[in-house]
């Protein structure tokens, strides 16, 4: 079962591609726990839509950190190494993610321009500044800004990666048009440092 956290693209270089763990082979973290009840009551509100059960959640950035390291640990994903981030009000997301340019360049040559090569290669980590909004289902995101180290990459470099990375996931994600939300979710946004989200 996917998370596609529908909340913007330098956040889909991370959460997007996460999958979360239908089963572990011991007891999960208790934000682990947590969000695969959430998504049971998700599935089961999605699969009986004649009993219209209403699902919301409120995930902190402590649950959603702790999700993704188990995540990527029973799960890996492509060209991802980790993922961090911090939430904050007005559906603004920082994100703090190793990425494997490397294998970014085999998979989608020329995404890295040739001026950042020396920058972006190898195992990085990448802090990510977007904005999301989500309606009726659908998520649309907007990159902000991005730093490697205190060398700012251009937002257009951050939509390719994401593009490359979302191409390459098993579920081949295309990240350049509106994400559907997972589970009949239809709305997602941030209080605070909370995410918050509803079917």
């Amino acid at each position: 079962m996917d998370l596609v956290i529908p909340f913007a693209r330098p956040l889909l270089a991370g959460l997007l591609f996460l999958r979360f763990a239908d089963a572990a082979s011991s007891e999960p973290p208790p934000a682990v726990a947590k969000v695969l009840k959430l998504f049971a009551d998700l599935n089961a509100a999605q699969q009986n839509p004649a009993a219209q059960r209403r699902v919301s959640f409120t995930l902190n950035e402590a649950e959603l950190n702790q999700h993704f390291r188990h995540s990527l640990a029973v799960t890996p994903r492509p060209g991802i190494e980790s993922i961090f981030v911090k939430i904050f009000p007005n559906n603004y997301i920082s994100t703090f993610t190793m990425v494997d340019f490397d294998a970014v360049e085999r998979w989608k040559p020329g995404t890295i321009p040739s001026l950042m090569k020396p920058v972006l290669s190898g195992k990085r980590t990448v802090w990510t500044d977007f904005r999301f909004q989500s309606d009726q289902g659908q998520a649309k995101f907007t990159v902000e800004k991005a730093y490697f180290e205190k060398i700012p990459i251009p937002a257009f470099v951050v939509n390719r990666v994401i593009e490359a990375l979302g191409a390459s996931q098993p579920e081949k994600y295309d990240t350049t048009a509106p994400l559907p939300l997972p589970l009949g979710l239809k709305k997602a946004w941030t209080e605070g440092n909370l995410l918050k989200g509803e079917n």
